[in-house]
């Protein structure tokens, strides 16, 4: 367990106990079994950031209050300078890089993700609520979507709707890099 993913999950739990939420009702809110749902929220397995993301909607707080237990402050505009973004490792097949972390009431949440190639080219879905815009800016994905594969090369972008199962692999054994924006 990293002390990354236990104060992730210290931060979600108290925020689902002061709401008197329940594991189960949370659990069943971000369509999971609780079972799984407890094991982010113990800091037991890498909680990915579109499972953040998503319980900070229904807590309606700003995502960087629980990836980092700082609240956002900026109102009029944040810059998050080349390299400065936070670093949000919480899938093994994806690197996140959150982009504007400190703008308070933010409508979406933007991040470069890195897509590393992998042997197994078994895609790993998830889902989120809201909808996803991907805009490629090196290499070469491929995106599976309800039942649908679309390969997406350098400067190709798609707009999706996130509930469905989605995931990502990098092709031509390179990796690909993409700006994600969800809201």
């Amino acid at each position: 367990m990293s002390e990354y993913n236990i104060n992730i999950g210290k931060r979600i739990k108290e925020l689902r106990e002061l709401s008197d939420i329940s594991t189960e009702e949370l659990a069943s809110q971000v369509n999971m079994d609780e079972e799984t749902y407890i094991s982010y929220e113990n800091g037991e397995k890498d909680i990915p950031a579109s499972l953040v993301y998503a319980i900070a909607n229904i807590f309606h707080v700003d995502m960087g209050l629980l990836l980092n237990g700082e609240e956002s402050r900026m109102a009029v505009f944040d810059v998050t300078r080349a390299g400065d973004g936070v670093s949000v490792d919480r899938r093994s097949e994806y690197r996140y890089e959150n982009l504007c972390r400190k703008f308070i009431n933010k409508k979406a949440e933007m991040f470069i993700v890195t897509v590393d190639p992998k042997k197994d080219p078994t895609p790993s879905f998830n889902n989120h609520p809201g909808q996803e815009f991907n805009y490629i800016i090196e290499g070469s994905m491929k995106l599976f979507i309800h039942n649908n594969e679309i390969i997406l090369n350098e400067g190709d972008c798609i707009f999706f709707d996130s509930t469905h199962d989605h995931a990502m692999i990098a092709l031509n054994n390179e990796t690909a890099k993409f700006l994600a924006v969800l809201m």
